[in-house]
């Protein structure tokens, strides 16, 4: 006991010797802007790192085997479950080592993920279901219907938002988190809704084939759609805006949630999914991983092969690559 208390006491104080050393960035609170780089010290992604002694920018240390053509990506607090499309199944892989916990069995090319504090929710795009799958065990607890081809899902608190993507009128479905009742369907106003968040107040949904992202209050009211660059797909929130990476014009646009307000298009050098960790916006973009500010400034890139989902668990960034059944931790 003596040792693990020496040791703890010994890491914060090397955390707050390197926290001095970095004046800026350890120091700043997420309600502070982003200070500009100095070219001095490297751009921290989130304060926690320090704690964690890596505190040097992001960059791709190891890569972890999971299933044929990894997609969507829900962090449960402890395990990434990684979406794998082609071989019909969810891999929970744990953060702290990339060990692969199991592999189950979903629906017909499964798509995205989310997590409700509980379960892991996994949408079929071949046959228009969402499954539900228990995170302690990942045991099948139901195949519920959705729309057609859903893609990205959100969880608001208490439901779960499914966009369905191959369908003239876009549209999304609501399923209760509970037993996965169908508590209706909601136009979102576009073509091929593909990707759902929630933030705190809206469910914000991209409109793939309209180029426009909905705002939808929680009773699925149309709240205002905002236009975004085209054929929006990934969608983020920061705690005060919304992200959408635009997947055709390789930009991302920032919406303030508050209004809908435009407050830029910036080059992201690709744009299919995105994240935020905290401090930063990180876009996967097909062949790499572009590192924004929250003003929209561009920070750095990294080479990942077949960048297509991103998550992230609190320290790492994880990054699904499609072509290499496998997931990049950075």
């Amino acid at each position: 006991m003596k040792v693990h208390i020496v040791t703890g006491v010994f890491l914060f104080a090397l955390a707050l010797v390197v926290a001095e050393r970095l004046p800026g960035q350890a120091q700043q609170t997420s309600a502070a802007p982003p200070q500009a780089d100095t070219g001095s010290n490297p751009p921290l992604a989130n304060p926690l790192k320090v704690a964690l002694l890596k505190w040097y920018t992001a960059n791709q240390t190891t890569s972890f085997k999971v299933g044929v053509q990894p997609l969507g990506m829900a962090f449960d607090g402890e395990n990434m479950w990684v979406v794998n499309n082609g071989s019909y199944t969810v891999s929970k892989v744990r953060t702290s080592d990339g060990a692969v916990l199991g592999t189950f069995p979903v629906g017909n090319q499964p798509y995205g993920a989310v997590f409700d504090g509980a379960n892991i929710w996994v949408t079929n795009g071949g046959e228009g279901t969402v499954t539900k799958l228990r995170a302690r065990d990942g045991k099948n607890l139901g195949t519920f219907d959705a729309g057609q081809n859903p893609w990205n899902p959100a969880f608001d608190g208490a439901n779960i938002w499914v966009p369905n993507g191959v369908t003239n009128v876009a549209t999304v479905t609501k399923l209760r988190a509970s037993d996965g009742k169908k508590l209706g369907t909601f136009n979102t106003g576009g073509t091929s809704a593909a990707s759902a968040v929630f933030d705190g107040t809206y469910v914000w949904v991209t409109n793939y084939g309209g180029n426009t992202v909905a705002r939808l209050k929680p009773d699925g009211t149309n709240a205002g759609n905002f236009p975004v660059g085209s054929q929006p797909l990934g969608i983020a929130f920061d705690g005060a805006n919304i992200w959408v990476a635009n997947n055709t014009a390789n930009t991302v646009t920032k919406i303030r949630g508050s209004d809908g307000a435009d407050l830029g298009t910036f080059n992201s050098r690709g744009a299919y999914y995105i994240a935020f960790d905290g401090q930063h916006i990180w876009v996967a973009t097909g062949a790499s991983v572009t590192e924004l500010k929250t003003n929209g400034e561009y920070v750095t890139g990294f080479s990942v092969p077949g960048a297509d989902g991103i998550a992230f668990d609190g320290a790492h960034l994880w990054v699904a690559e499609f072509n290499n059944e496998s997931v990049a931790k950075m």
